[in-house]
């Protein structure tokens, strides 16, 4: 028996909606013309995306010497930013996957916009690859499938060739599993439409939903099944990317704890990317009864979980570094805190380990501006990480008379500017032809009873 007077959860649904109120609040927006706050963001990211096109055409005609490279860096933003946006694609798939097999019923809100944002990142990733190849039009080259072209095949022992198998499955299972949660609501936006191509297209896509008890049961299982296909994907493909570094003999790259490292780190930014996203289509789209306090509190305690687990990998390596007496490992690791990107080095620190220890505080957690500041923090931090590991691992070669600096050409600005402006721009285009919210799911989470929270817990372990 529970206390009269016990404190009552949070509502993952205010306003006292209704079914109909639901389905009519997310798909509004599909069916409306866009307010002046959209078109202002879509113009913006728009021209960043335009700016980026035209870099990117630029050094694939002339050629990737126009970038800042030289013979000690020969790696610079081409593979932190492809490293970023792969880690930014792996919150959708944790949230939506790992968090439905383990019955989070908060997930609601937020799955679909992660899930969306998964596949645009994982598309700004493959970007670079493809020009770091110098003849983006000969990429079939890594496919593995019978040729002419003699001896000329594919490393296999190489994980520069495991990231293309890694990221190209993980693109297409995201993509499935995002396409099949849409189902149902492809044909509630197909309902609502009035005749014409718009209906046609959607009734396409719906793959002739009908809403029958036995539909529904094999799109239950479907979806459990595709969920239990994606989770070892988030843990498999950053382990992967991870070693691109830890197979090399680099010092500051050839560490075994590379692979739990880079997964956290993903996940740690995929989450703060997923909680900018969300605020911002939050107050863009009215859906605060829906984004609610609570979804914004759950998500900092897991990015100050995650982050807690990036400040001790920090820590870590630098303990390795000292433990193993090479002097080749300590000298990177003093270089990084202390060298000429020690200004890199030390903004990864405050933006990764400290900025997340504010959410310890439940205030902070609450306020929504200083939530969206931190978040950002993160992003900036995460983008610090991988540039760090990467640069100052190169700069200070083994030999002296080989140290360079390194400065990227306004080429690579431009072309990580163009894969913000892609980001962003698909995600705007997303938003207004998709419904941003699953309204099938979160009318279960909507009328869930308001119960103790002692009696609720009781009822969830005897479920």
């Amino acid at each position: 028996m529970s206390e009269p007077n016990a404190p009552l959860r949070p509502p993952l649904v205010t306003g006292d909606k209704t079914l109909s109120d639901v389905t009519q609040d997310i798909c509004e927006p599909l069916e409306c013309r866009p307010n002046a706050l959209w078109w202002v963001a879509f113009l913006t990211s728009l021209s960043f995306l335009l700016l980026g096109v035209v870099a990117v055409w630029y050094q694939v005609a002339t050629g990737i010497g126009t970038w800042g490279l030289n013979k000690t860096v020969g790696w610079g933003f081409d593979i932190t930013n492809f490293v970023f946006w792969v880690g930014i694609g792996h919150a959708g798939t944790l949230i939506s996957a790992v968090l439905f097999l383990f019955r989070q019923k908060w997930r609601t809100a937020v799955n679909r916009s992660a899930e969306a944002m998964t596949l645009i990142a994982v598309m700004c990733a493959g970007i670079f690859p493809l020009i770091h190849m110098g003849r983006p039009w000969l990429a079939f080259w890594m496919m593995p499938y019978p040729n002419t072209r003699g001896p000329l095949w594919v490393n296999f022992k190489s994980p520069l060739l495991w990231d293309v198998f890694a990221i190209s499955t993980y693109l297409m299972i995201s993509a499935v599993f995002w396409y099949v949660g849409l189902v149902p609501d492809l044909a509630t936006v197909r309902d609502r439409t009035e005749p014409g191509w718009r209906k046609r297209i959607y009734s396409i896509l719906c793959l002739g939903w009908d809403g029958s008890a036995r539909t529904w049961h094999r799109y239950e299982t479907v979806y459990l099944l595709l969920a239990g296909l994606a989770t070892p994907l988030v843990f498999s493909v950053h382990t992967i990317v991870s070693m691109d570094f830890a197979t090399s003999v680099i010092p500051g790259w050839h560490t075994t704890i590379f692979p739990p490292y880079f997964v956290a780190g993903a996940i740690f930014s995929g989450l703060a990317m997923v909680l900018t996203l969300m605020l911002v289509a939050r107050k863009v789209m009215t859906l605060e009864n829906y984004i609610t306090k609570v979804h914004v509190d759950k998500m900092c305690k897991l990015i100050l979980a995650m982050g807690c687990i990036v400040g001790l990998a920090y820590s870590t390596e630098f303990f390795t570094a000292l433990y193993s007496g090479n002097a080749y490992e300590q000298f990177v690791f003093m270089n990084r805190a202390l060298g000429p990107f020690n200004w890199a080095y030390w903004t990864m620190v405050s933006c990764n380990v400290i900025a997340p220890q504010f959410f310890w505080f439940r205030s902070v957690r609450s306020c929504l501006p200083v939530v969206f500041v931190l978040t950002l923090f993160i992003n900036v931090g995460m983008w610090f990480e991988r540039f760090v590991i990467i640069v100052t691992s190169l700069h200070r070669d083994f030999l002296p008379s080989s140290w360079a600096s390194y400065v990227p050409s306004w080429i690579e600005l431009a072309t990580f500017a163009g894969s913000f402006g892609l980001f962003f721009t698909l995600f705007l285009i997303f938003c207004r032809v998709l419904p941003v919210i699953a309204i099938a799911e979160i009318k279960g989470a909507a009328h869930l009873k308001k119960v103790p929270s002692k009696q609720a817990s009781v009822q969830e372990k005897v479920v």
